[in-house]
């Protein structure tokens, strides 16, 4: 089973590298993927479908799930915290719900038709691949609001951020994961947006 977060109806630069660094691992694998989304990726499964396949895989099913959107500085598809926890129930029972379908009749298979890829291209893909074909841009960090505590830095899941002489720096490999964002005490950090809007912790509540 593979799982990721769908960017822009692509796979995220990270989870690319790591299917690309890894390829004698999947030679005859069976594997089954999972993509979440805040709303939509079309051919969210597909995508790494047809990288896996390409390293010799075989693609047991894809389940697309909806889950609370990361992106804390930009106001679309922002929810309140009651609408964000009913979105996590919901995406639990969808997963009970492929489990006992895959037991009883077969994996489901989303993601991985043509109309799919149809749908991810042209809805997203298209428009946003540059988005998605490298590392972001360096994180803004305001060092007015930046106090240095190092949260950011021992958070960063690519080493990206640095405290240097009381201060927050940041490299270009962002993966816009978001935790640097949402764990900042000070809010001293944007990504894509200009602003904090609401910034998301990892264990369900939102602030």
């Amino acid at each position: 089973m593979f799982a990721y977060p769908v960017y822009y109806s692509n796979i995220p630069k990270i989870v690319r590298d790591f299917i690309e660094d890894n390829r004698p691992l999947w030679q005859g694998k069976r594997v089954f993927i999972i993509a979440t989304m805040g709303l939509f990726s079309g051919d969210g499964a597909g995508v790494s479908a047809r990288l896996f396949k390409k390293y010799g895989a075989k693609i047991s099913g894809g389940l697309h799930v909806k889950m609370p959107d990361c992106i804390g500085d930009v106001k679309l598809l922002k929810k309140s915290p009651d609408d964000n926890r009913e979105i996590i129930k919901q995406a639990a029972q969808k997963i009970d719900e492929a489990a006992e379908r895959y037991r009883n009749s077969g994996p489901p298979r989303e993601g991985l038709s043509v109309f799919n890829r149809i749908a991810g291209l042209f809805g997203q893909r298209l428009w946003f691949y540059g988005k998605t074909k490298s590392y972001a841009q360096k994180p803004e960090i305001n060092g007015e609001k930046c106090v240095g505590c190092g949260i950011c830095e021992k958070l960063c899941p690519m080493e990206n951020i640095k405290v240097r002489n009381g201060k927050a720096l940041s490299g270009n490999r962002c993966t816009m994961c978001y935790r640097c964002f949402s764990e900042c005490p000070k809010k001293a950090i944007t990504i894509i947006g200009k602003k904090v809007i609401v910034q998301y912790k990892f264990d369900d509540r939102t602030i």
